[in-house]
């Protein structure tokens, strides 16, 4: 795939998808899935990048928005925060802590941490408003959207650090740098799980949309 700048655009806009589609859903993910935006929106980026991306039918469309998001936030619950334990970790220190053979704690793991420090390198912090750990799903897919947008050529001047001061030098190095130390060693995994564990089309869907762009 072309790294050109209307590439990078293309794929800032499938991150921005992607972290939209698996942050604690709210009125405006229910109304892009039940209209059929989110689905446009989605086989349009996979087109545009030649991702081999298959779909189920949305049994979800229909006019209810508030109905279905009664339903979305119910199946989030499931997956993601459960009670006691969720369906499917959203969090990439648990994943990992696993794979070292050691007890998952939010925050103070090193994985986590390790987020945290690149984050702070790119001049991002905690999302205002929230209290998740940076090694949350959407928000590290937040993560490669941004360095996306920076290797796009957006207007970097409210950026908190300049480009060569981004881990590896530029956008692109940083993007690829996290991509390989983070995102490829849960995510593809995560994705399998919730493809498996969900109930509705739409974690499905987001879940397959998210494999295929990492593999």
């Amino acid at each position: 795939m072309p790294n050109t700048t209307k590439m990078w655009h293309v794929r800032a806009a499938l991150y921005e998808l992607l972290a939209f589609s698996f942050r604690y859903p709210d009125t405006a993910l229910s109304q892009a899935v039940v209209s059929g935006e989110w689905l446009d929106a989605a086989k349009e980026i996979t087109e545009a990048l030649d991702l081999d991306w298959e779909c189920d039918t949305y049994s979800e469309k229909s006019n209810d928005a508030e109905a279905f998001l009664h339903a979305l936030r119910a199946e989030a619950t499931y997956l993601f925060i459960g009670a006691p334990d969720p369906a499917v970790s959203p969090y990439e220190g648990i994943w990992r802590a696993e794979d070292d053979g050691v007890q998952g704690l939010l925050f103070v793991n090193p994985h986590s941490m390790d987020v945290e420090r690149f984050c702070n390198a790119c001049g991002l912090g905690q999302p205002e408003g929230t209290n998740e750990p940076l090694d949350y799903v959407a928000t590290e897919l937040e993560l490669l959207q941004y360095l996306a947008m920076l290797a796009s050529g957006v207007d970097v001047s409210q950026t908190a650090v300049s480009l060569e001061d981004l881990p590896g030098g530029t956008p692109e190095a940083a993007f690829q740098q996290f991509m390989d130390n983070h995102v490829q060693t849960w995510m593809p995994r995560f994705a399998d799980k919730v493809c498996e564990q969900t109930r509705i089309p739409f974690y499905r869907n987001a879940a397959s949309l998210l494999k295929c762009t990492l593999s």
